[in-house]
């Protein structure tokens, strides 16, 4: 056998616990041989021996009677009674030993015969009986029960027949010649051995019917109750009866005997555990039932045939010797061969019953194992296979013929082969009550070479194994693309979030824990969603497949490229222990840059090329870094590169983090802003820049925090949008580009409100001044009646004009650069409403969005309000002032007005007074004012115009409604810009 196949079914000793038990047991020998000893030395004296010949042994049956008492107290099981009886037994005999002490020792006068000792060891031997029968495993049949008492009486018969041939009959002889006295002495010396003969009997009959329960004790209590019988026999024995005194070596039988009795049920190792210990292995448990011996197990068959068999040689001493057998004799045999007649016939009756049962068992499991899908294979403590089912041929592909002799060990993988020992081992170390069975998954050779993935349930069978195996391979393979499918994308076949995030937990701990050179790419291409919206979803599929395959091949083997989602991509590159963090980031940008560079050529797609950007944000494995935080700073660097002008690498700083801090922290105080009123509602005049007359006021909203920062528009703005991105998801970006966000929209509906409101106020009190508030174009069909299903909308401009009063013409709507996915019929409807209610509407931001002209050609527009880009540097620059000039040209020529945003310079006022813009707003005139300044500047009416008042060149027509109001008076003082 190999040794691979030697280890596989080798049996591990397991440490006893029999320290305590061996010390004991040498204890009892060092007694009884010290006492052994003192009697073949006749104790130095004759009155010591009598002392120990009588009261030693007294107490020694005493200890015993205690024992097996206290015993009995403790266990509560079937096994009480039996140790009771032992307890009374030993009573009897330590009560006889006292009363012939007391003749001997205490009166100096012999024993008469016969006397109280003599009832007393009379006592001896049935309660003893009676405790083996009931420790004796009990028959479940009838003919068991019958069986059981043939063979007590074969066993008692036959050595009855030897007795009565060698030494009972002298006994009966002696009683029939009528000497005085001789009736009662020879029926005592015939009591004695008839009851020995009954005690050795039941003691044959339970070695070989003992109980499983608790073996140790009763097989030690068997052997104490065999030695006491013995002694009896020797001192009945006509050699040694006439000669026998106190404190002679035979003694040492009886004592020995007793304090084997007293030892039985403490010092054997008992199989129940310790109820206080629930944990602990049964001590006198084996690991694995012993194979029987031949010989051991054939003695309960051969029983009936040895007792024929002594009976026989009773028989034949009695003719050998030339006497006349005598009747007892004849009679006994007799009756122990009818009993072994009798016993022979219903055994023979039970065998064929059984005989057919088996075979239907047989035949019954034969088709089981034949019939069964799996593959049952018996493997001997060798290694050996010893048997194999019909079934290997179709799981394995080989016949069962071919496989029977073949080693296990050879038909298991090299690879999993210590595996399989290993468990084996262990199985068979545990205790069989704990773990009956165990499972092992391993690759088995199936006949055409092909390694096949096979589970075994494992179970004892005579030191060695039955396996019961099925073909698993299938569901392996399974569950091996299940798993591929959980940790990959399915569109890339990528490694998705959540393996890239394990690989990221990988190369931060273990072996590269200290390699803080490690970095984390996060890669998003830029301008994915426009091939999305211009070429379909399909062809924007067949981009990030290409994309994907790109970034495998730029990686290196190590390495591990990932699609997170949607156009995200990352790629983690392992360290290579550089402790110079400089030349590192300069590797790695390097690497980030070649990455931008391929994901930014040409994809070919459907006969066509597509073009999209790259934007990589890089971080480093800093100490201490968590996965976690490790891919937030590359997604914070990514986001900065997209920030940044996109197409480009941004490397990780810390300061990234803070700004996020920091926008967080604002976006959460803005949260409160509102219903806390920390906002404000100012007023910009808008002037006339022929006279310098106010015709309108332009809303705007001021953010005062509680720290006391004032915050512009765009700038708290920009905040609500960053709190909407961030609420949406995990990452941050869960805004809607172009769309309205919450924040933003409460905000919009605010500033409405107000405006309305506060415009109502100053058109009671005779300022009857256009009021213009900003707003989007989504904003304005979101508003409108038709996303209430045709009801208006309780923030609607129709809903606040009616609750506030006021008079048509007095609002102006600056309508700011429309977003292209918002449909311009639907807000040419919504503006055309709005205009028969009296509203006028402003075109905003003209001049700075490439939808402005398509609005200007679809849109009923009154105002154009040119951009502040075009008006800043409309002195120095003859291009744009060229520019701005058209298109106020056009803006007249439609018959429209025009205001001229963030007008700050005299010089800027007549520039574009000559080109002929109408209005204008700005710090040329006033800044921004509260409500009382406000008030003021339109009871004065007018501002200075810089050059004095001009007719523009171009006169402008008032197709939508004139921005001109009543003029008030002159007597107030000028208003300074607040």
């Amino acid at each position: 056998m190999s040794a691979p196949g030697a280890a596989l079914l080798t049996r591990q000793p397991v440490p006893g616990g029999g320290g305590r038990s061996l010390a004991m047991q040498l204890l009892l020998a060092l007694i009884s041989g010290g006492y052994a000893v003192g009697a073949a030395l006749g104790w130095g004296s004759e009155e010591l021996a009598e002392i120990m010949g009588d009261f030693g042994l007294s107490a020694a049956a005493l200890l015993a009677a205690v024992s097996c008492y206290t015993y009995a107290r403790a266990i509560d099981s079937r096994e009480r009674p039996a140790w009771l009886l032992f307890a009374f037994s030993s009573l009897m005999g330590a009560c006889g030993n006292a009363v012939w002490g007391w003749y001997e020792v205490i009166l100096g006068e012999a024993v008469p015969k016969p006397s109280v000792a003599d009832f007393a060891f009379l006592c001896f031997a049935p309660p003893a009986i009676v405790g083996l029968l009931v420790l004796a495993k009990r028959p479940v049949t009838r003919a068991g029960w019958v069986c059981l008492g043939l063979d007590s009486w074969l066993i008692g018969g036959s050595l009855l027949t030897l007795s009565w041939s060698l030494a009972l009959a002298h006994a009966a002889r002696t009683a029939q010649s009528g000497a005085p006295g001789s009736v009662p002495r020879a029926a005592l010396s015939l009591a004695y051995p008839l009851l020995d003969i009954a005690l050795v009997s039941m003691v044959l009959v339970l070695h070989f019917r003992r109980s499983e329960a608790n073996r140790s004790a009763v097989n030690t209590a068997i052997a104490a109750l065999a030695l006491t019988v013995l002694s009896d026999a020797l001192f009945t024995s006509p050699l040694l009866s006439a000669e026998y005194q106190s404190g002679q070596l035979l003694d040492a039988g009886w004592f020995a005997g007793s304090l084997l009795l007293a030892y039985a049920p403490w010092g054997a190792r008992r199989i129940h555990p310790d109820p206080g210990t629930p944990g602990l292995p049964r001590a006198d448990r084996p690991v694995s039932r012993p194979v029987s011996r031949p010989i051991t197990g054939s003695l309960p068959a051969l029983t009936p045939y040895l007792a024929a068999a002594v009976c026989t040689l009773g028989i034949l001493y009695n003719v050998v010797d030339g006497r006349k057998v005598d009747r007892v004799v004849v009679f006994t045999g007799c009756t122990v061969v009818l009993a072994l007649v009798i016993r022979q016939g219903i055994m023979l009756i039970d065998n064929i019953a059984l005989t057919q049962e088996l075979a239907q068992k047989e035949n019954h499991f034969r088709s089981l194992v034949q019939g069964s899908s799996d593959v049952i294979m018996i493997a001997a403590p060798t290694g050996t296979l010893r048997y194999v089912s019909p079934a290997a041929a179709g799981v394995y592909g080989r016949e069962a013929e071919e496989l029977i002799g073949t080693e296990l060990a050879t038909l298991i993988h090299p690879y999993d082969l210590g595996r399989v020992v290993h468990e084996v081992r262990r199985f068979l170390a545990a205790q069989p009550a704990e773990e009956p069975t165990t499972r092992i998954e391993c690759r088995f050779k199936s006949g055409s070479g092909e390694w096949l993935n096979v589970e075994s349930t494992v179970n004892r069978h005579q030191g060695g194994l039955i396996l019961n195996s099925r073909d698993v391979t299938e569901r392996v393979r399974l569950q091996a693309q299940l798993q591929h499918s959980a940790e990959h994308d399915p569109l890339t076949d990528l490694p998705n979030r959540a393996l890239f995030t394990r690989r990221v937990r990988q190369a931060l701990t273990g072996r590269r824990a200290g390699d803080h050179s490690t970095a984390v790419l996060f890669i998003d291409l830029d301008g994915f969603k426009a091939v999305n919206d211009t070429i379909g979803h399909q062809a924007g599929d067949e981009l990030l497949i290409q994309a994907a395959h790109r970034l495998q091949d730029s990686v290196r083997a190590g390495d591990t490229a990932a699609r997170l989602g949607g156009d995200e991509f990352a790629a983690l590159i392992l360290g290579d222990g550089s402790r110079d963090r400089s030349a590192r980031e300069y590797q790695v940008h390097e690497i980030a840059d070649r990455l931008r560079t391929t994901l930014s050529q040409p994809y070919r797609i459907a006969g066509s090329e597509v073009r999209v950007a790259a934007s990589i944000g890089v971080a480093f494995a800093d100490p201490g870094i968590t996965p976690s935080d490790l891919m937030r700073n590359a997604d914070l660097a990514m986001y900065r590169a997209k920030a940044g002008g996109k197409d480009r690498v941004e490397l990780y700083a810390p300061q990234m983090q803070a700004e996020v801090v920091r926008k967080a922290e604002l976006a959460g105080r803005l949260r409160t802003a509102l219903h806390d009123g920390e906002f404000a509602l100012l007023h910009q005049p808008v002037v006339s820049l022929a006279t310098g007359e106010v015709t309108a006021v332009a809303a705007q909203a001021r953010w005062r925090s509680a720290q006391g920062i004032l915050f512009t528009p765009a700038e708290f703005l920009r905040v609500a949008e960053y709190s909407e991105g961030a609420a949406a998801g995990p990452d941050g970006r869960g805004g809607l580009p172009g769309g309205t966000p919450t924040r933003a929209a409460e905000l919009g509906r605010w500033l409405l409100d107000e405006a309305v409101g506060q415009a109502a106020e100053r058109h009671r009190i005779g300022h009857d001044v256009p009021v213009a508030v900003r707003m989007s174009a989504q904003r304005l069909l979101d508003l409108g009646p038709a996303a209430a299903g045709g009801a208006v909308p309780l923030g609607s401009v129709e809903a606040l004009l009616n609750r506030h009063g006021l008079p048509s013409g007095a609002l102006v709507i600056e309508l700011a650069d429309s977003d292209p996915r918002v449909p311009f019929d639907e807000l040419e409807r919504r503006l055309a409403a709005l205009r028969r209610l009296g509203v006028l509407i402003a075109l905003d931001g003209f001049g700075s969005g490439y939808a402005a002209i398509s609005a200007l050609r679809r849109l009923p527009v009154d105002i154009l309000k040119l951009d502040r880009g075009l008006v800043e540097g409309v002195v120095e620059s003859a291009r744009l002032h060229k520019i701005t000039a058209g298109l106020l040209r056009i803006a007249n020529d439609l018959g429209m007005q025009s205001v001229a945003d963030g007008v700050d310079l005299p010089e800027q006022v007549m520039a574009l007074r000559a080109m002929g813009c109408t209005h204008g707003q700005g710090a040329a005139f006033s800044g921004p004012l509260d409500e009382y300044r406000l008030r003021r500047a339109l009871v004065r009416g007018t501002f200075p115009v810089p050059g004095g008042s001009a007719q523009p060149a171009l006169a402008g027509g008032s197709s939508g409604g004139s921005m001109a109001i009543r003029r008030g008076s002159h007597n107030e003082t000028p208003v300074p810009p607040a």
